[in-house]
């Protein structure tokens, strides 16, 4: 009988490898689940991970280097925005394929946390590597260590711990192979995945041991598609089949399953209405008759007024946050019910639903054939549909510009956009006054057109994710749309777009402050208290004239192309240019502070800001008999 045989190779080294060959398989389709690794190099990882990534022919990312495949890496400027490229990168690849993201020990390690926290949220999955303090303890402290005497065991990455679905630390080499394993587990994992982090210490990095070739082999997570129980499935097909006024609802779950056109023959088969939250929408295309566009707190006339009246709501892979149900005052009918299929049980038994765990597209098309031969009232269905077309001239007024020597509102440059894309193109966003009018009014063509990252809402997420959305999509025009306030939290991954060559578009809107916090502080009586960029005036507040910064200027420093637009034409002629663009470009706008977003006062589904109880200015006060007035409304749904 032959001994098993081993390689001898340092624990990075043995890691890299081990990545190598790692595979996700979902209906027959290979892919690879670790593609790349981002990394910014410290005394944490330099000798580690970093020698090991380029021993292992990392450096050749075109793949030329022959024998087993290389891990690539990709060097960032910042550890947040390194997982931010990651999670971008995932997201577009439908949670089958990930990157890996190495720090150094002390603030390298602690940046990921914004980025951990992300992904987690929105269920994207994301390997983190950060190096350690030493695990014998013979140097110690080490340069960045925090110390904390009550507990010898403890260092600043236990901060990811509360924000990554698995964690673990690797104090000696032959703790890898089973927390290795552990980690691909959760990330192939549909319902678990996340952010998911191995604490390196440094000189367990280098160490070697020998390693049984058997850890080396390809292996394969296969991501099922679960069915729902027959018993389950008969009581939500009774619950559609009683209902008069159901509303479903397509969170990111369809896209992720890649269920959209499940849904489609549902919608097409049912006639019922299809809502989407801000991560399900272009689920249907918006001329789908069915698609009535975003609910909630920035949803539209007629998805929030259908939703007000739906006795039966179905979510399919969503999980129901504050901005879908707006803040549980949303689904106002008497005796409403709901029906959720969900993977996760989790959320599929959220707001007491019948619930349906299964794949979102196996499910949905349990439902189709069960439901075969059924069908809303048609009278329900005209007046959706009048809604719709009604809602959509709305749009058409919005986006219009009457004269192309003006300077541009923020909803006239969506317009412009509108005009300009096809099926191919990606339009990216994250936080702001941007995705408000994202929601209501952009009109999403094909399944992974619209990628709004609104779990975590984080600032300064859009350029480093644009850059791996495009890794993800090669020769699809991405739009990263960014206001100033995000920019000037993040724009560093320029320069990696830059150095790479990878041609992202970058939208860039100037309106001299934080527009979105800016309206929300007015509502509650905040009175845009500390939320503009301006000087200070006299009274302490400010509101003196806007800053004299050129973030254009600094676009252009960073390596980018830049073409600054003044007027609706140049803008027009801007991103037409910037879309044909083979190189990293820019398109600086100033926009008009007006809101065009069409007003109804129907639509609009409140957002629960709780507001001081006590106060003396008059915005507060009456900002709290506002407060009081919406907050009667909430409900339990038990």
């Amino acid at each position: 009988m032959n001994a098993p045989t081993t390689r001898r190779l340092t624990v990075a080294q043995a890691l890299v490898e081990f990545l190598a060959h790692q595979y996700t398989e979902r209906d027959g389709r290979r892919h690879r689940l670790i593609n790349a690794c981002w990394g910014i190099f410290g005394h944490g990882n330099v000798a580690g991970l970093g020698q090991a990534l380029l021993e292992s022919g990392a450096a050749s990312y075109e793949g030329e280097t022959p024998g087993p495949p290389a891990l690539p890496y990709l060097q960032g400027r910042n550890e947040q925005a390194m997982v931010h490229a990651a999670v971008g990168y995932a997201r577009q690849c439908d949670r089958l394929s990930a990157h890996a993201v190495t720090t150094s020990i002390g603030p390298g390690a602690t940046n990921l946390v914004t980025g951990a926290a992300l992904a987690t949220v929105n269920r994207l999955p994301v390997l983190l590597l950060p190096g350690d303090t030493f695990a014998t303890r013979t140097a110690d402290p080490v340069l960045q260590q925090l110390e904390v005497p009550q507990a010898g065991d403890v260092s600043v990455n236990d901060a990811l711990r509360p924000v990554s679905r698995y964690f673990d630390r690797v104090t000696r080499p032959e703790a890898l192979i089973p927390a290795a394993l552990q980690a691909m587990r959760v990330l192939a994992d549909p319902v678990d995945t996340g952010a998911v982090t191995l604490a390196l210490p440094q000189d367990v990095q280098a160490e070697a041991y020998d390693w049984p070739e058997e850890f080396f082999a390809d292996r394969v997570w296969r991501v099922t598609r679960p069915l729902p129980d027959a018993d389950a499935l008969a009581e939500a097909v009774a619950a559609i089949r009683g209902a008069r006024r159901p509303l479903l609802i397509a969170g990111g779950g369809v896209h992720h399953s890649e269920a959209e056109d499940a849904l489609c023959a549902f919608a097409d088969a049912t006639g019922i209405p299809v809502a989407s939250t801000q991560a399900g929408k272009g689920s249907l295309r918006y001329d789908h008759p069915a698609d009535i566009g975003g609910i909630g707190h920035t949803g539209t006339a007629t998805a929030d007024a259908l939703a007000r009246e739906a006795d039966l709501v179905i979510g399919v892979g969503t999980r129901y946050t504050d901005f879908t149900t707006a803040s549980a005052t949303l689904f106002a009918a008497p005796g409403v019910r709901f029906l959720n299929l969900n993977i996760a049980p989790f959320d599929a038994h959220k707001l007491g639903a019948a619930s349906l765990v299964a794949d979102a597209r196996a499910g949905l098309e349990a439902l189709t054939k069960e439901l075969s031969g059924h069908r809303v009232d048609a009278a329900y269905e005209a007046a959706y549909g009048a809604d719709k077309a009604a809602w959509e001239r709305r749009v058409d007024a919005a986006f219009d510009a009457a004269d192309d020597s003006v300077r541009p509102s923020q909803t006239q440059v969506l317009g412009a956009l509108d005009a300009l894309v096809d099926d191919t193109d990606i339009i990216l966003n994250a936080a702001g006054s941007l995705p408000g009018d994202l929601h209501k009014l952009w009109r999403a063509r094909s399944r992974r057109q619209y990628h709004l990252e609104y779990g975590y809402s984080c600032m300064g997420y859009e350029i480093p994710a644009a850059i791996g959305v495009r890794m993800a999509a090669p020769g699809r025009p991405v739009w990263a749309l960014v206001g100033d306030g995000t920019y000037l939290m993040n724009p560093t991954e320029i320069v990696t777009a830059v150095q790479e060559g990878i041609a992202i578009n970058l939208v860039l809107i100037q309106n001299h402050g934080y527009a979105s916090i800016g309206g929300l502080s007015q509502a509650t009586g905040g009175e845009r208290f500390g939320t503009d960029y301006r000087f200070r005036a006299a009274d302490g507040t400010y509101t003196g004239a806007p800053l004299p910064v050129d973030l254009a200027a600094n676009a252009a420093s960073l390596g980018m192309r830049v073409l600054r637009a003044a007027t609706v034409g140049e803008l027009r002629a801007a991103l037409a240019e910037a879309r044909g663009a083979n190189r990293p470009t820019c398109v600086y706008v100033e926009t008009e502070t007006a809101d065009t977003v069409p007003g109804a006062p129907e639509a609009q589904a409140w957002w629960d800001v709780p507001v001081a109880e006590t106060a003396t200015r008059p915005a507060a006060v009456a900002a709290r008999e506002a407060y009081d007035r919406h907050a009667a409304g909430r409900r339990r749904h038990l």
